[in-house]
C-alpha cells in the first residue's frame, strides 16, 4: 500500500491550482484586490502549513507517481463544459474545499496541529466562496418594476431623491436613460445608481451604451433596435452582464431572444406623454405574449404610458413585468407611486392570470 502522503500531493495540487483559479477571478474579472490578496494569503498558507509539516515540497513530489495514477484516465462530461465565468469558479471551490477536507484528514495521522490549521483555512475557503460566487452569477433578468430614470421627468424632486425612494417602494430595477448628459456626466451617475441599489439587490441597466454599463460595473445594458447588436454588445459589458432589447412585437421579441438577449422591453402598449409614439402594440400584444410557448417565461417588461392603473389591467392579462417612467419620475410621492405599481403588478388577480 502506498502512503497517505500521495494523497495530500495530488490534494494540495488540486487546491493550489483552484486558488489560483479564484484569484485570478477576483483579480481579472471583478478588479479586486482585497478579495484576489485574500485569497493569496490561502494559498500561501498552504504551502506554508505543507513546508512546515513535511519540510520541503520535494518531500510531497517524491511520493508522486502520475504514469502509475489510475485515476487519470477517469473523467466525467461535466468536468468538461464550462459555460460562464460563474461555472468557472464554483468548480474551483468546490475543488478547493474537498482538497482541503482530504487534506486535513491525512494530517491527522501526522500532526493533529497542522491538521487544524488546514481545517482553519477550509473555513476560509468557505468565506471566498461566499464572497466571490454571487458576484460572478449574471443578475436575474425578471423584473416586475422597472423605473426608466431621466431627469428632465424629475418634477417634483432630484432624480437622486426619484431613485432612491423608487428603490424604497420596491422597484426591482432602475434603467438610467440619459440622452443629452457628457461621458463623464452619465458614467459618474451609472456609479452612483449602482453603489446605491446593489446592497437591495435593485439592479442598474443603463440605457444604449455598452462601454458605460461595463465601466460603471452596471448590471447590463439595454439596446435599441438600432444600437449595436447583442453579440458586439456583449464583447464589451461581458457574459456576466444583462443585455436587454426594445422590441416592438412578438416577432422583434423572439428575434431578440435568438440572437442572446436576456430580456426584452416590449411596447408602447400605451399612449406615452413622455415620448409621443406613432402607434402602439396595445394591451392585446401583451395578452398574446403571455400566452405564447416561445415568450411566456422569458424576462420581458411592457413599456410606455403605464401607471398603477394600467399595470393593473396588464397584470391581469398575464404581463410578468412593467417599465416606468412618468408615473414614478413626475410624482410628488415618488415612493408611493412606486408602491402602488408594485402592488398592482403583484396582485392577487395578477397571479391567477399568470398561472
Amino acid at each position: 500500500m502506498r502512503s497517505h502522503r500521495r494523497i495530500v500531493d495530488a490534494n494540495a495540487n488540486r487546491a493550489r491550482e483552484a486558488l489560483r483559479l479564484l484569484e485570478d477571478s477576483a483579480r481579472f474579472l471583478l478588479d479586486d484586490p482585497a478579495l484576489s490578496s485574500r485569497i493569496k494569503s490561502v494559498r500561501h498558507s498552504l504551502t506554508q502549513v505543507l513546508v512546515q509539516q513535511f519540510g520541503s515540497k520535494q518531500t510531497l513530489i517524491a511520493e508522486r507517481d502520475t504514469p502509475g495514477d489510475v485515476g487519470t484516465s477517469i473523467t466525467v462530461d461535466a468536468e468538461s463544459n464550462r459555460s460562464s465565468a460563474l461555472q468557472l469558479a464554483e468548480a474551483a471551490g468546490s475543488r478547493l474545499t474537498e482538497a482541503l477536507r482530504a487534506i486535513e484528514e491525512c494530517l491527522k495521522i501526522d500532526s493533529p496541529s497542522a491538521s487544524a490549521l488546514i481545517e482553519q483555512l477550509r473555513y476560509e475557503a468557505y468565506e471566498i466562496e461566499k464572497l466571490l460566487l454571487p458576484r460572478l452569477a449574471k443578475p436575474d433578468p425578471h423584473m416586475r418594476v422597472c423605473l426608466l430614470l431621466t431627469e428632465s421627468l424629475c418634477s417634483h424632486h432630484s432624480w437622486k431623491d426619484v431613485a432612491s425612494t423608487a428603490i424604497a417602494g420596491g422597484v426591482d430595477g432602475i434603467q438610467l436613460r440619459e440622452k443629452s448628459l457628457t461621458d463623464r456626466e452619465l458614467l459618474e451617475r451609472a456609479r452612483w445608481l449602482v453603489s446605491q441599489s446593489r446592497a437591495d439587490g435593485v439592479r442598474v441597466i443603463v440605457n444604449d451604451r455598452p462601454d458605460i454599463a461595463a465601466l460603471a460595473d452596471a448590471d447590463g445594458v439595454h439596446l435599441g433596435q438600432t444600437d449595436l447588436a447583442v453579440i458586439d454588445a456583449r464583447k464589451i459589458v461581458g457574459h456576466h452582464a444583462l443585455v436587454g432589447v426594445t422590441t416592438s412585437s412578438l416577432d422583434e421579441a423572439k428575434a431578440a431572444f435568438a440572437e442572446g438577449a436576456d430580456m426584452v422591453g416590449i411596447g408602447p402598449v400605451y399612449a406615452s406623454g413622455t415620448k409621443p409614439k406613432p402607434s402602439l402594440i396595445g394591451i392585446e400584444t401583451i395578452e398574446r405574449l403571455s400566452c405564447d410557448e416561445d415568450l411566456s417565461n422569458k424576462p420581458y417588461l411592457a413599456i410606455s404610458g403605464i401607471n398603477a392603473e394600467r399595470a393593473g389591467e396588464l397584470a391581469c392579462v398575464g404581463c410578468a413585468g412593467v417599465a416606468v417612467s412618468g408615473a414614478i419620475c413626475g410624482a410628488v410621492n415618488p415612493e408611493h407611486a412606486t408602491r402602488e405599481i408594485v402592488e398592482a403588478i403583484n396582485s392577487p388577480a395578477a397571479d391567477a392570470a399568470r398561472e
